[in-house]
């Protein structure tokens, strides 16, 4: 299952930026988690559904992750696709 690793750096903590996430992904038909690292960031993976065009959903995601919820700050997205043998059910938030 092809799969979107990513890593969002900048003010993307205490802003609502994981509950954003889940949203946007939920919007797109999207599976997959999102989570605060110690570091600050916000990481996550997320798969496209298995009918559709998935690459450009995923494609679409990574834009949507450089804008944010509107009290954000994103410095950086950090974006690799690999495949994954594992499908993962709904989107969900990580503690």
């Amino acid at each position: 299952m092809r799969t979107l690793s990513f890593r969002v750096t900048g003010l993307v903590q205490h802003v609502w930026f994981r509950g954003w996430t889940h949203m946007a992904a939920q919007d797109l038909g999207l599976s997959g988690w999102v989570r605060n690292l110690p570091d600050g960031s916000v990481a996550g993976q997320a798969q496209g559904p298995q009918s559709g065009d998935c690459d450009s959903l995923l494609e679409r995601f990574v834009e949507l992750l450089h804008q944010g919820p509107p009290s954000a700050r994103v410095a950086r997205v950090e974006a690799e696709y690999f495949d994954l043998p594992e499908r993962f059910e709904g989107f969900t938030v990580r503690r």
